[in-house]
């Protein structure tokens, strides 16, 4: 068979670089054995166009086509899109350079392209109502991080955020982040106690470093956090504020989390985790931020925007705008309640003792496994889940005590409480160690059941 061929070839042709290690080895066994079931044309995720021009690549993409349709996604910034989306991020729109902005292009036939991207805007600030101004260019959410970063402390200015243990993420400033090494950063933690944000700290620490720009978010966080006490503290120490909603952005357009705007003087958010759309980056700001702002992103930080993705913002912001977009979240927030409490009844630990999110962040520290362990038995039963680091965890980045859950896109195949408590049955007999081979009729029964949009 001529993907089997190609899984060959992939292995043959790295282990001219160096030898396959147990990982890649196991990831290409998944590989094929997810895929291997015969696809009738109807079902190809790829055209034909494709793979007659480059049936290497359309194999790929197909394996990658089944691998989601038969594995069950927990991880809590990954999310299906809609066909819609899809087909936007498709369009030929992507041939069209329009480096700039609406009617200040640097390139002629942009009309289109302006067009497009203003509809985006336009929805965004629909989606986020009270927020001044929307930049929809950024390619990921850590460009908009540094973007505004750059635009608002500038090289060598000083910031605060999340430490990367405590829920933060990279580009808040850790030193191995270009945010850690551009700009002057201190990072303020949790309470180990509980796994909350101390603000009492939070306050102390901007006083004593007196940055240009407070950075109030995280990646794996999973309560609500009180814009307006950071909005004070930062404006206290004469700094900005830049809340970073990458992940509870859907849940926030929805209202239901406590959103930053009308707090915030920035907001960066990703398009692809809760908003369930492409991936991409996204930048509220108000009005006397935002010329500095586009500017920090072209031509500061970024060349020509991509076209594409843009249409697909503009796509999926459309959708969050429907009213079936505020059940969708409702029941993303009810599941991962359900699932931490159902991990809670089976004598796991949940950091802070639940969630007010998607995330459902779980401590292994009194189990005899790791969140490297935990992720591996994981993808053997058909779950994908991630290691995570928890508050005070002592163990290196790669293997971790932790391991962070999301709800969105398994409530975007249509799975509820019942589902939760099947997928928190398995999590825990992973844990104790029963065998992942055991759960794997389960999980694909599960995905069966629930297809991908």
């Amino acid at each position: 068979m001529v993907l089997d061929e190609n899984l060959r070839a992939a292995a043959k042709q790295r282990s001219v670089l160096m030898p396959l290690d147990r990982g890649v080895r196991a990831g290409l066994a998944r590989a094929r054995d997810v895929t291997s079931a015969a696809v009738s044309p109807a079902e190809q995720p790829v055209s034909k166009t494709l793979r007659d021009q480059d049936p290497e690549v359309a194999d790929w993409l197909l394996r990658e086509d089944r691998r989601q349709a038969t594995t069950l996604t927990l991880i809590a910034s990954e999310n299906h899109s809609s066909l819609a989306v899809r087909e936007a991020c498709a369009a030929r729109i992507t041939d069209k350079y329009a480096e700039g902005y609406p009617s200040r292009r640097y390139y002629g036939g942009c009309e289109i392209a302006d067009a497009v991207e203003e509809l985006a805007r336009q929805r965004a600030l629909r989606l986020f109502q009270g927020a001044e101004d929307a930049n929809v260019q950024p390619h990921s959410g850590t460009t908009a991080n540094l973007s505004v970063l750059l635009g608002l402390a500038g090289p060598g200015g000083r910031i605060v955020g999340m430490a990367l243990k405590s829920g933060g993420h990279l580009s808040h400033g850790h030193d191995k982040s270009h945010t850690g090494q551009v700009f002057q950063a201190a990072q303020y933690g949790v309470r180990e106690a509980d796994g909350l944000i101390d603000y009492d700290q939070v306050r102390e620490l901007v006083q004593q470093h007196r940055p240009a720009v407070v950075i109030a978010g995280g990646s794996a966080y999973p309560r609500a956090i009180d814009f307006g006490a950071f909005a004070d503290i930062a404006h206290e120490a004469g700094a900005l504020l830049l809340a970073d909603i990458a992940h509870p952005a859907g849940l926030m357009a929805a209202g239901l989390m406590p959103s930053p705007v009308g707090h915030a003087d920035v907001i960066t958010m990703t398009t692809h985790k809760t908003l369930r759309g492409p991936r991409g980056g996204m930048i509220l700001a108000k009005k006397d931020l935002a010329r500095k702002i586009n500017s920090s992103v072209f031509p500061g930080s970024q060349g020509g925007p991509l076209m594409h993705q843009i249409a697909a913002k503009a796509v999926a912001f459309g959708e969050a705008l429907q009213p079936a977009f505020k059940v969708y979240q409702h029941r993303v927030k009810d599941n991962a309640s359900w699932l931490a409490q159902c991990l809670i009844d089976a004598g796991l630990d949940i950091v802070s003792g639940g969630t007010d999110s998607h995330i459902v962040l779980v401590d292994l520290r009194k189990t005899d496994v790791t969140g490297a362990q935990v992720e591996e038995r994981a993808l053997q039963a058909g779950l994908a889940v991630n290691k995570n680091t928890v508050p005070g965890d002592q163990r290196p980045p790669m293997v971790t005590s932790g391991l962070r859950l999301g709800t969105a896109a398994a409530t975007t195949r249509g799975m509820g409480r019942a589902e939760m408590a099947a997928v928190a049955e398995v999590i825990v007999g992973l844990v104790r160690g029963r065998d992942p081979l055991g759960f794997q009729a389960q999980v694909r029964g599960l995905c069966a059941a629930f297809p991908l949009p």
